[in-house]
């Protein structure tokens, strides 16, 4: 707070209030209440994701055949399954897989997708008709369906799934990326660029790749809940992780035929998956809200 001083006229006290832009990024936590507790639950995913080893109080692949498909119980919290693994151990190394799965399959699909939608951005003629074309081909049929003629290729496995998935998120990521490339490729700093001899590479390290990488970036946020839901329905099906790993997918899938008689065999994986899901899809939509330029210039 500051004080003025003017002849005559009594002294006038001014506030220093902080400008509306910075109240509003010091109060996103408060403003959305959804999106922090959506963020605490992500978070608190990755730490069992990370800490699995040291939270799981059974190991995730030993079998007792004295406890199968035991109920919920002080000892066993989720119960067992039909092998007598303690279900609540496979759930939390289950998030572990999954993250691993989601974060690296939206990787592969991101620097795919930066490179086709760079070539096609910067290219034009032929070249970008061939290439977009590709991207119409990829996002002609559902990630699901091209997951699955990647996984008859590859073979089934964590690593071969994380390929599988990542390759059919290339397309989106491609689209998005050749839409901001022609946005950026008129402006006039970029024409400034070539005016004064720069090389046509370093213009696009320097001038272009900066512009698009951050809206890549919150496309990635928002599709990692996509590829954990499909590696899951993969691994559901039968053609993704194999067992005895403990996947979500594959837990929900052993569980269905005792549904009627042990429902937390598939009850309980199916409640993780899902309240990951939401979590990640709230975080997604809340960084692009919040940082998305294409949404802040419109608000």
């Amino acid at each position: 707070m500051s004080v003025q001083m003017t002849k005559g006229v009594a002294a006038v006290p001014i506030v220093d209030t902080p400008s509306p832009a910075a109240k509003s990024r010091r109060s996103v936590f408060i403003r959305r209440p959804f999106f922090t507790a959506a963020l605490l639950v992500a978070a608190a995913y990755v730490l069992a994701a990370i800490f699995a080893p040291f939270v799981a109080p059974f190991d995730p692949v030993k079998q007792d055949f004295n406890v199968m498909m035991k109920a919920p119980t002080v000892v066993h919290w989720m119960g067992t399954d039909s092998y007598g693994q303690d279900i609540l151990s496979r759930v939390i190394f289950g998030a572990r897989y999954a993250l691993i799965i989601g974060i690296f399959s939206v990787m592969i699909g991101a620097l795919g997708g930066l490179i086709i939608g760079l070539a096609a951005g910067l290219s034009g003629g032929w070249a970008e008709w061939g290439l977009m074309r590709l991207i119409d081909a990829i996002l002609a049929l559902p990630s699901l369906i091209l997951a699955v003629a990647f996984i008859a290729i590859l073979g089934q496995g964590v690593d071969k799934v994380v390929i599988a998935v990542g390759l059919s998120m290339i397309g989106p990521f491609a689209r998005t990326v050749r839409s901001d490339v022609m946005q950026v490729r008129v402006q006039l700093f970029i024409e400034a660029a070539q005016l004064m001899s720069i090389s046509y590479l370093r213009v696009i390290l320097r001038h272009v790749l900066p512009n698009v990488i951050f809206p890549l970036a919150v496309q990635v946020t928002i599709r990692v809940s996509e590829a954990i839901l499909v590696s899951s329905s993969l691994s559901f099906l039968g053609i993704g992780v194999t067992p005895p790993t403990p996947d979500w997918g594959l837990m929900i899938a052993e569980g269905r035929d005792f549904v009627s008689f042990a429902p937390w065999m598939s009850a309980m994986p199916g409640f993780a998956l899902a309240l990951l899901l939401i979590a990640l899809s709230i975080v997604g939509d809340g960084v692009r809200e919040e940082f998305d330029p294409k949404l802040r210039r419109e608000s």
